[in-house]
């Protein structure tokens, strides 16, 4: 009887189950397709053309309007290029679902902001155990000593490494005996 009853549960589970929504079908467009996103270009790339009567041909600011004509096409072709999805705004959306063919929106720039933020991180941690042992700790961690920082921030790049390391030999982590805790 409980065979019986743990099939059937498992069987209306499994076609009750909804299926996850995808993306690409809830009202996001390819940009390169988009009649909005293609609008939002043509309008700030005409905006730009205006100020260009303003100045006169061939002066620094004429020559920088350009430049930045050029770029802010650049820009609305790499978007379509990319493969970005635009929404009913004509802007792109970052789909974040974990799907390969969207890690460049999403995966690789977390990626980085964490290698970054763990980069910082290490080297201001590096920077604190230096100056605990230093003869005037509290003055140490008030008026930095920039010469110790900068080779602290130059050798953090590592910390990946560092950190590894640590934890393999033990220093990285204090005994649960040593961690102070609130008498509450």
């Amino acid at each position: 009887m409980k065979r019986l009853f743990l099939s059937v549960l498992a069987f209306s589970l499994f076609f009750i189950t909804p299926y996850a929504a995808s993306a690409d079908v809830s009202g996001l467009v390819p940009c390169k397709d988009s009649a909005v996103f293609k609008k939002r270009q043509a309008a700030s790339v005409k905006k730009l053309s205006a100020r260009l009567s303003n100045y006169e041909v061939d002066t620094p600011a004429y020559l920088a309007l350009q430049e930045q004509i050029a770029k802010t096409d650049a820009r609305f072709d790499k978007y379509g290029k990319q493969g970005l999805l635009c929404g009913s705004d004509g802007l792109p959306h970052l789909i974040a679902d974990g799907r390969p063919s969207h890690a460049g929106e999403f995966i690789l720039p977390g990626i980085g902001f964490l290698y970054t933020t763990g980069w910082i991180g290490w080297a201001g941690r590096s920077y604190l155990q230096y100056a605990k042992k230093t003869d005037k700790p509290n003055e140490s961690e008030i008026i930095i000593d920039v010469p110790v920082a900068l080779g602290m921030m130059a050798s953090g790049f590592l910390w990946p490494l560092s950190a590894w390391n640590e934890l393999v030999t033990g220093e990285l982590l204090v005994a649960g005996d040593e961690v102070t805790v609130s008498p509450r």
